[in-house]
């Protein structure tokens, strides 16, 4: 039986760059979740980004790239953590 290494994809660099409290960049975007005026919920390389405001719209999207643009009054960032995929073996030798 041949051996046969999993490959693990690269993982994006994140950053976040925000002007005025009303323009926010953010790489390592590698999907967005969802979206209204309120809240913008985006899967980054790492964790979930929670950005609330209000008038909130995202103004430019590349998801080969994994960056974002949102504009609109930016009110508060958080992160949730990503969840642990599969049990305690598969963690421990993932």
């Amino acid at each position: 039986m041949a051996y046969e290494e999993k490959v693990k994809p690269a993982v994006k660099a994140h950053s976040l760059s925000m002007d005025d409290r009303c323009r926010l960049t953010v790489t390592g975007v590698d999907d967005v979740e969802s979206f209204d005026e309120a809240t913008i919920v985006i899967n980054t390389s790492q964790g979930n980004l929670i950005v609330r405001g209000s008038g909130l719209h995202i103004g430019k999207i590349s998801l080969d790239v994994g960056e974002l643009k949102v504009e609109g009054m930016i009110t508060d960032l958080s992160y949730e953590e990503k969840a642990q995929s599969g049990g305690f073996w598969s963690r421990l030798f993932g």
